[in-house]
């Protein structure tokens, strides 16, 4: 092989891997959020942790959208309000199918600011699996969090008062969507 040819099979081979990056980055890079909290993503946790909550409280709002091309009204039925830090805490929200057949929908969630995020710990949600809808229904979905007390030591999230979590709403992929 010449030196042109070793050269084309080196281009093409880190072609290959520059794309094979690509296409790996953003399950990766969701990944690495929804474990760390990084850029807006809550994390997961199975409870809240064990013994009493902190007096200190903050302000939580809820934010609801639904994205084009879902014909859904989703809103919170509350939107806001006063947690303690580790205090599980339960928020609904309720979504209606407009539309003249049933639709599976996914939500996307994010928490601003969202140096707040790696605080917020998510014990239930609807936004972790999609959500069914027939045509009319309406369902009231909750989310269960609490707000890891170790914000209050945290000398980034000091002027932290007021946390928001929005979810979007959008259509998942089609897969036999008209069938009830």
């Amino acid at each position: 092989m010449d030196g042109k040819s070793r050269t084309l099979v080196a281009t093409i081979a880190a072609l290959a891997v520059m794309a094979g990056l690509v296409v790996a980055s953003v399950p990766l890079y969701t990944l690495f959020c929804k474990v760390t909290g990084l850029g807006g993503t809550p994390r997961v946790a199975s409870a809240a942790p064990a013994g009493p909550a902190e007096a200190r409280t903050i302000q939580i709002r809820f934010d609801a959208n639904v994205m084009k091309g879902l014909p859904w009204r989703f809103q919170p039925n509350q939107t806001e309000i006063k947690v303690r830090l580790g205090e599980p805490s339960i928020a609904t929200f309720t979504a209606e199918n407009r539309g003249h057949e049933a639709i599976t929908g996914t939500a996307a969630f994010n928490v601003m600011p969202a140096k707040a995020a790696i605080y917020v710990d998510k014990i239930q949600c609807f936004c972790f699996s999609e959500q069914r809808l027939a045509a009319g229904q309406s369902m009231e979905m909750p989310v269960q969090f609490y707000i890891d007390p170790a914000i209050a030591t945290d000398p980034d999230t000091s002027d932290v008062t007021t946390i928001t979590l929005s979810y979007s709403f959008f259509r998942t992929p089609q897969r036999n969507e008209g069938a009830s």
